[in-house]
Formats: C-alpha cells, sequence, structure tokens
C-alpha cells in the first residue's frame, strides 16, 4: 500500500536535527527569534499535525506561531537576610506545560477564535516554538462546514480550555472548603 504524503512529511520531523531539515530548521530559528512572539503565518510548517488537528486551508481558520521562554522559573537571588534555604531560588517549575501556555497566549492574542490544537515546530537556548490552530466559529465558512458543527453548535465556547479548568477548580473548592465554612459557622453560631 502506497504511504501518503503526510507519513513522509511526519517521517521528516521526527528527527528535525538530523540531515538537511537541521540546516532548514536553524535558519527558521534564527529568523523567527528576530520576528514578534505571536505572529500569524500564512501556512503550517508541519502541515501534517495541522491537518490533524482540524485545519483546512480556508477562510475563518489561522495559524499562528508562538513564541515560550524556555527553562526553569527561577527567582532572583535575593541580595540579604535569608540562610540559604530560604531563599526561594531554586524549585520553581510551571504548574502547566510550555505548549499549554503557547495556546493560552494565542487564545488570548485572538479572543474571537477558539483553539483547535497546538504542536511543537522548533526549539532553541532560549525559546520554544509552538504553531496554533485556531478557528472563528462565527465566520460564515465554519458555520456552514459540517465538520466544525461541534465548535458552532455553542453560544459561548470562547478559552474552553480555560473555563474547563476553573469549573474543575470551582467544583473543587466547593466538596473541601464549603462544608469546613458551614461547620465554622455552626460552632461560632452554637459558641
Amino acid at each position: 500500500m502506497a504511504k501518503s504524503m503526510y507519513w513522509y512529511i511526519g517521517r521528516l520531523w521526527k528527527c528535525p536535527r538530523k540531515g538537511f531539515m537541521s540546516l532548514i530548521l536553524r535558519q527558521r530559528l534564527i529568523r523567527w527569534r528576530r520576528e514578534p512572539a505571536i505572529v500569524r503565518i500564512d501556512k503550517p510548517t508541519r502541515l501534517d499535525k495541522a491537518r490533524k488537528y482540524g485545519y483546512k486551508a480556508k477562510p475563518g481558520i489561522i495559524v499562528v506561531r508562538v513564541r515560550v521562554r524556555r527553562g526553569p522559573m527561577n527567582k532572583p537571588r535575593p541580595r540579604t537576610g535569608r540562610r540559604p534555604k530560604r531563599m526561594g531560588v531554586y524549585g520553581h517549575t510551571t504548574k502547566k506545560s510550555l505548549q499549554l501556555i503557547a495556546e493560552e497566549r494565542a487564545a488570548r492574542k485572538y479572543p474571537n477564535m477558539e483553539v483547535l490544537g497546538s504542536y511543537w515546530v522548533g526549539e532553541d537556548g532560549m525559546y520554544k516554538y509552538f504553531e496554533v490552530i485556531l478557528a472563528d466559529p462565527h465566520h460564515p465558512a465554519i458555520k456552514s462546514d459540517p465538520e466544525f458543527a461541534w465548535l458552532t453548535g455553542r453560544e459561548s465556547n470562547k478559552l474552553r480550555r480555560l473555563r474547563r479548568k476553573q469549573k474543575r477548580l470551582i467544583e473543587r473548592l466547593r466538596k473541601t472548603l464549603l462544608p469546613r465554612l458551614e461547620e465554622q459557622v455552626k460552632a461560632s453560631q452554637s459558641s
């Protein structure tokens, strides 16, 4: 059975630092570092991944490349007044992945768009680069496409992932804090 073009593209991206892909990637990274942190691009760099997340070359769908800072989120070291254990310099890591941070930044930059997915396109010593696929649920081309019916079905669906996380947090607080607060109120009323 013949393999598709997407299979060959995916195979090239398995080891992008080998062969001629390394030269292309190095030139791209040099150019990307001079650009702003969030850049709208015409076509996806990795067509196989973009198609996997729902990209189509049609109005209403855009691709955005997002640059995110790499490395641990260590704080600056205080100059005086603490013993080394209490300096609070090491061990600060992000609670979310850099890819999720990139998706959130793209969603904030384009508030009328909905995040379909994202994928890695490169990294250097300072930054990681992700491409985020965004769709406009109110665009006529997207509304008429049956594959995006799930996207246009809801009335308010902006920043889906952020809202989902907030709902989980609220539910967790209701389960843990609300009973404690009720007990404290009962104890203070009885005494």
